[in-house]
């Protein structure tokens, strides 16, 4: 990974919507694992009582933009962790001003990961493609990738991205002869795009399901046979996860 990432923690006080995010403590708790930052940012978007902090919030980003440039590195920042900045109640003009954040903080990679991918399609389509978003989105399974997946691939992006935390099945990313991890032109002419990062992981917690060990060596392999990089997050509670299944890549080599 590149050495000019660095580790800057911080912590969601609000949410929009719970689950389909990968559990970003674990990255915080843990730096050494990664060289990288996961920054877990608190900005609020609508917290089920309408508060915004927008003001208050939006002074962290920037300082984190100022530092990077003065130690000439980069931050990655997860933003809203327990939270869906797509999320359909969000007024759209608190995206805008979020994205215009993201737009002032060219040294951060805002991570955004959301399960309504087509809300994003929609918000981001007719704006100018920030260098520094990666999208994601959540798929749990294969008709969630299904879904998702093509809405995520038609969404403008520099990174795009799949959270398959939990997995609780087999998901074929090649389904149908039509694949997910490769950049290919329609007889139309029109351009795909491709997935360029697969997040794996099983479910943690008592009542957590099994995620079959097969299911994430497929993903694994799935992803080594094109350009996207594979991340092996976790087992099922957290049990040990086997050495051939710890690859843990960023896109682009970083």
């Amino acid at each position: 990974m590149n050495s000019k990432y660095r580790t800057q923690p911080f912590t969601i006080i609000h949410s929009a919507s719970w689950g389909g995010i990968f559990a970003v403590y674990a990255l915080l708790s843990r730096p050494d694992l990664f060289n990288a930052a996961i920054a877990a940012t608190p900005w609020v978007i609508y917290d089920g009582d309408g508060r915004y902090m927008r003001d208050q919030e939006t002074k962290k980003p920037l300082a984190w933009d100022r530092k990077a440039v003065r130690l000439g590195i980069r931050y990655r920042v997860f933003c809203a962790s327990l939270a869906d900045v797509f999320d359909t109640e969000v007024p759209e003009e608190w995206r805008a001003d979020l994205f215009t954040l993201i737009e002032t903080t060219p040294k951060l990679d805002w991570l955004l990961l959301t399960k309504r991918p087509k809300v994003a399609r929609e918000f981001l389509t007719p704006r100018p493609v920030l260098p520094n978003v990666w999208l994601g989105t959540t798929v749990e399974n294969q008709k969630m990738a299904n879904l998702r997946v093509p809405l995520l691939l038609d969404t403008p992006a520099t990174v795009r991205f799949l959270s398959m935390e939990p997995l609780l099945e087999e998901v074929d990313l090649y389904r149908g002869g039509f694949s997910f991890l490769h950049r290919i032109k329609s007889p139309t002419g029109k351009q795909h795009e491709r997935l360029d990062w697969v997040i794996c992981g099983g479910e943690t917690g008592p009542h957590a399901r099994d995620m079959n060990v097969a299911w994430a060596r497929s993903l694994r392999d799935q992803c080594a046979g094109s350009s996207a990089a594979f991340f092996m997050k976790q087992m099922t509670r957290r049990a040990p996860i086997p050495a051939d299944l710890l690859v843990r890549e960023f896109p682009g080599g970083v």
